[in-house]
């Protein structure tokens, strides 16, 4: 006759595994954010592209919803925190499901459906960014590390101020092109400006992913140390 599980053992070994899938999860996510990034943008430039070289953008992303996904097995009964992880898969199956106007918009430049297709898949990634640094921040607040909580707290609305500025820049530069404001200067003002512009953008676009990144390493190593000692990492 099989004895009765001690509850409070069970429920220690539920919390580790949850704990192991987060963990995992956080991995999928770091390698995952500069993976679909160089992936999508080399995408994009390619000049004939073929159909099957689309799989590596459908694998960067399905990397990142995998990622999702584990974490999503921890603290199940927090419904904030499930409806950020939420939001943020839904973003990145809009995402999968865009990546073939990859192809599509390559073959057929001059379509305009194409073309507004891949700048919703901007737009969809744009926000998933910004929807993961909920996510950390929901995070950072149910793990009982009071530095990590503070940063994260600090550094995720940093990264949303840096995010909403892009999109004011980038809205600014389509309102630009679209009036024709280009017209007014000449070439060489019109290169420094697109020059400054394109610098701007980078900027504020990368930096927010390199702290996301951080703040998801942190927060791995927080979770292994925590878990299994300072050697675990070693």
């Amino acid at each position: 006759m099989n004895e009765p599980q001690n509850p409070k053992i069970s429920g220690e070994a539920e919390l580790l595994r949850s704990l192991g899938k987060l963990a995992r999860g956080l991995s999928a996510l770091f390698w995952g954010l500069p993976a679909t990034l160089i992936v999508c943008v080399e995408t994009a430039n390619v000049q004939s592209l073929q159909f099957v070289e689309i799989i590596p953008s459908l694998v960067a992303n399905g990397l990142l919803l995998f990622g999702l996904w584990q974490m999503s097995q921890f603290q199940k009964q927090e419904r904030p925190w499930l409806a950020a992880l939420d939001r943020a898969q839904l973003l990145i199956i809009v995402n999968i499901g865009l990546c073939p106007f990859f192809y599509f918009q390559n073959k057929l430049p001059d379509e305009i459906y194409f073309f507004g297709s891949i700048g919703i898949l901007i737009l969809s990634s744009f926000l998933f960014l910004f929807n993961l640094n909920f996510v950390l921040k929901r995070l950072g607040a149910m793990l009982p590390d009071e530095t990590l909580r503070h940063e994260t707290k600090e550094f995720t609305t940093f990264n949303l101020w840096m995010l909403v500025l892009w999109l004011v820049v980038a809205a600014v530069s389509i309102a630009a092109f679209q009036l024709n404001l280009q017209m007014r200067f000449d070439s060489t003002v019109l290169h420094w400006v697109e020059r400054i512009r394109d610098t701007i953008l980078l900027f504020l676009g990368l930096t927010p992913i390199a702290i996301t990144m951080a703040l998801i390493w942190k927060t791995k190593e927080i979770i292994f140390n925590g878990v299994f000692g300072p050697r675990a990492n070693s």
